[in-house]
């Protein structure tokens, strides 16, 4: 892509282009060097038929008599004339000046080549000579008339409509290398029914004239073929060239790139190719100003050329002006259709070609014809003085005049006929035979099989030749019934035959253009395409031989509106632009997209997951709580060590059953506390491993249980020490309450509700295994679904219910005396206990998957040990370590 760097520093067109052109092209006068005396003698010799009044204005013509006669229509002058304005008499904008088209000479030769084949070849013709008449059209609609008109009539006496000529019938002629030429030829020759071939493409849509015949495949295949080849490369940011041809310019921009469209291609610019009229020269010059600073501005680097024959010397001219205009090097990469080939003037001789470098085109599948290259090296103006078109180009090419047209010329500017044409550089004339030079000569074949099939119809075959001749000549108008079902293979073997609508059953070549200092190119054939296939085998095409233009380097170019979507994004539109404009949003939600500009990301299955960078999608791994895990073999470690904790303190009461420490505040429920204590700290394992039916049912209810038995507990022990402190006093009434009687009742009554509510949970909506897919989206979680999430928080609730009961009755009793300050262990432990369960509720509900789990683990040992800790530390101190203490008189006395 280029920036405006590209551009003058002040952001404008140089001014001085016109100078600078016209400096070195006199297109004011038309009247270069290289045009010579001749072009001076052809303009005067029209200036005196125009004054004369004689239609017959075609300058350029070549006739071989024959028997049959081909005629053909071509173009290898161009008409640089005034446009017409009716400010003054036409005579005056008639008068044209004329630019060589050198390249076209070939077509010429082409027909000529053929003819001679043929006529050496008897197994076609028998006893029959074929003839031709040839003339220039100057790519002209009048000129084209004109010599339609003078095909017509006899040669040498231009009679419209009347032909004298008893010999030279004409039976079928060729047309082009312009489409619209060939109507304008058609729109006479259809009147006479004479058969037509046109050595270019069809136009697309239009109506087939059964008369006519195309030596090209229709548009409509070639467009195809552009598409594929965008798409094959990913270009889809494309500009579009086009010159103004009528009706085949509507079907472009309203059939063929609406098409484009559908498959994925934008368009940055499509811009017609505007001409301009030489003689005014500030209007061209306005004209390249304008369309030059267009095109710099750009940002798509392939632009498809929509043109005919002459479009390639059109954009030379363009870029001459150019380097005038850039200040670095410059190119895109240009495709074009077949109808377009290399064609110069003698203006653009030593024009820079680079331009061209790296471009693509298509062009009629052929291979190069043998003797061909022999037969026009051989070509020489004092060996072929009918040839019309010869000298003047021989004048030409090789800069030089004939002695007949010298004058006061110097003698080095003489043509000595000595000059050969295979020294010339291909920017001048190609040796080799172009695309549109094989049609010409495959389109004279075609018309000399179709004659051959015409005389093998008709009866009385052996009859005498005059006699066959005449019926031939009063039947010529059935002469494109044969064509139309001819079907012959050409010297290298390739079938040639036309379809239903006339045009040329086959497909193209890919070209690719490389350019060279010395004016010289190459056409590179790099691939096909075949319009007889599939369309998923359309194009073959071998990248690795393609010269690309040389600002790219050898990388293949990128044309497009922005940087294609990565994997992992997927496109968005912009607001306002083409489709091919977008930005890139990143997969979010567990999509993915594994390809670039996807339109939509791609949703993983529930078992899987998008990877870090949203291109694929990973398995899910299976998450749960194991023995295997750190964190689950830490947890279960010390639920094993708060275990045999209690185990130990359990023992120590036990042996010391009948001490004063042990036998205070109900040693039966401090037995009963500490073998909760051990379920409860046992109960966490259930949490840990794979889930089961029977460790879902058992988790939540047996720790509910063995939860509520040990608070309980707690709440008894302390009841018990309000009563006994109550019954100490003179006449109290709570005497009958203190005993093992009371406390058993509340932990009974406390341990019943618990229970009966999970056995409600149980009977309505137990827990079960589930595997969870969508807590997290990196993980398959394997969780003991709770059923009834209402039971849970009711079993919790009521927990919670006896631990501040339990706690608020220990804190209002913890200043009572106490020798062991069994209250103030109580409160404290209480203290830790609830403050565990109120912190576990947030973090319950904040976390997912085994770490909930774990939370949960965490919360039963943590508050299991707080009691265990608070209330069993301080009597097994002095048990073991102060066994002094734990004496009948030390408990009297300190109760004194």
């Amino acid at each position: 892509m280029l920036s405006n760097a590209i551009l003058p520093q002040n952001g404008t067109i140089n001014g001085s282009l016109s100078e600078l052109l016209s400096s070195r092209f006199d297109v004011s006068t038309c009247t270069p060097v290289c045009f010579g005396t001749a072009i001076k003698q052809d303009r005067h010799s029209l200036q005196q038929r125009c004054r004369s009044n004689d239609p017959s204005i075609i300058l350029h013509k070549y006739y071989q008599p024959g028997e049959l006669i081909i005629g053909a229509i071509v173009s290898q002058y161009m008409v640089a004339s005034e446009e017409t304005k009716f400010r003054r008499h036409p005579f005056h904008d008639i008068i044209p000046e004329f630019l060589s088209v050198t390249q076209a000479y070939q077509h010429v030769v082409a027909l000529v080549f053929a003819v001679k084949e043929i006529n050496e070849n008897a197994q076609i013709l028998t006893n029959v000579t074929l003839g031709f008449k040839i003339y220039n059209s100057y790519y002209n609609a009048r000129y084209t008339y004109a010599a339609t008109m003078e095909l017509l009539s006899t040669p040498s006496r231009f009679i419209p409509n009347y032909n004298c000529d008893l010999q030279n019938h004409l039976m079928a002629v060729i047309g082009g290398p312009n489409s619209y030429e060939v109507q304008y030829m058609a729109s006479i020759l259809t009147n006479y029914k004479i058969a037509q071939l046109g050595y270019c493409s069809a136009p697309e849509m239009s109506t087939q004239d059964a008369f006519f015949h195309w030596m090209f495949p229709n548009k409509i295949q070639q467009h195809r073929g552009i598409l594929y080849l965008l798409l094959h490369f990913g270009w889809t940011w494309i500009g579009v060239l086009y010159i103004d041809i009528g009706k085949q310019t509507q079907v472009l921009l309203q059939n063929v790139l609406p098409l484009f469209s559908k498959n994925g291609i934008c368009f940055d610019f499509i811009r017609k190719l505007a001409e301009g009229y030489l003689n005014d020269f500030d209007k061209l010059v306005e004209v390249i100003h304008e369309t030059l600073f267009f095109l710099l501005t750009r940002t798509s680097n392939v632009v498809i050329v929509q043109g005919e024959f002459p479009t390639i010397a059109t954009l030379s001219f363009y870029f001459k002006a150019a380097e005038f205009l850039v200040t670095s090097e410059y190119s895109k990469v240009w495709i074009m259709t077949s109808d377009v080939d290399f064609v110069s003037n003698p203006q653009q001789r030593g024009w820079d070609l680079n331009f061209l470098h790296g471009s693509l085109s298509l062009a009629v599948n052929f291979k190069d014809v043998s003797g061909f290259h022999q037969f026009l090296q051989a070509r020489n103006p004092a060996l072929e003085k009918e040839d019309g078109f010869l000298r003047e180009t021989w004048q030409q090419v090789f800069n030089c005049v004939f002695s007949s047209f010298t004058g006061d010329h110097m003698s080095e500017d003489i043509c000595t006929g000595k000059e050969e044409l295979g020294t010339l550089p291909m920017s001048v004339l190609e040796m080799r035979m172009t695309a549109h030079s094989y049609s010409v000569y495959t389109a004279a074949y075609s018309i000399a099989y179709a004659l051959h099939a015409m005389y093998s119809s008709m009866d009385n075959q052996k009859g005498i030749a005059n006699g066959w001749r005449q019926k031939v000549h009063q039947q010529s108008w059935k002469m494109h019934r044969f064509l139309r079902y001819v079907s012959f293979n050409d010297s290298n073997g390739r079938t040639i035959s036309f379809d239903q609508n006339g045009e040329l059953v086959g497909g193209f070549d890919i070209i690719n253009w490389i350019t060279f200092s010395n004016q010289s190119f190459l056409r590179v054939k790099i691939g096909k395409m075949d319009t007889e296939t599939p369309l998923d085998r359309l194009l073959t095409i071998s990248e690795k031989v393609i010269v690309w233009p040389t600002q790219f380097g050898q990388t293949q170019p990128i044309s497009l509106c922005n940087e294609k979507c990565h994997s992992g994004y997927r496109k968005s539109t912009k607001e306002g632009q083409q489709f091919c404009c977008y930005d890139c949003t990143p997969c979010l939600g567990g999509k993915i997209s594994n390809q670039t500009d996807m339109d939509d990301c791609i949703q993983c299955p529930d078992d899987h997951y998008p990877n870090k960078d949203r291109d694929s999608c990973i398995p899910k791994p299976i998450s749960y709580l194991s023995y295997k895990d750190n964190l689950g073999s830490s947890l279960a470690t010390t639920a094993l060590v708060f275990s045999f904790t209690t185990i130990y303190i359990l023992g120590i009461f036990l042996k010391y059953h009948n001490t004063p420490i042990v036998k205070a505040n109900n040693r039966s429920l401090s037995y009963i506390l500490l073998i909760s204590l051990l379920l409860a700290f046992l109960s966490s394992l259930l949490f840990i491993g794979r889930p089961r039916s029977i460790t879902c049912l058992l988790r939540q209810t047996a720790f509910g249980i063995i939860f509520s038995v040990a608070v309980s507990c707690m709440l008894a022990k302390t009841i018990t020490v309000v009563l006994a402190f109550m019954a100490t006093k003179p006449g109290s009434k709570m005497r009958m309450w203190v005993g093992k009687r009371l406390a058993l009742s509340v932990i009974f009554f406390c341990s019943l509700v618990q229970t009966l509510l999970c056995v409600v949970w149980l009977s309505t909506s137990p827990p079960f295994p589930n595997v969870d897919m969508d807590s997290l989206s990196t993980e398959i979680i394997l969780e003991c679904n709770e059923g009834s999430v209402v039971m849970l928080y009711c079993i919790l609730s009521f927990m919670g219910l006896l631990a501040i009961v339990s706690f608020l009755a220990a804190f209002l009793a913890r200043k009572l005396p106490d020798t062991f300050q069994e209250t103030k262990s109580i409160t404290f432990s209480m203290l830790i206990f609830c403050s565990v369960w109120l912190s576990f509720v947030p973090a319950y509900m904040s976390t997912k998957g085994k770490y909930m789990v774990a939370v949960e683990i965490f919360a039963i040992l943590a508050s299991s040990g707080g009691l265990l800790i608070c209330i069993f530390s301080p009597k097994c101190y002095v048990i073991v370590l102060r066994p002094e203490l734990n004496r009948k008189e030390h408990l009297i006395k300190r109760v004194n």
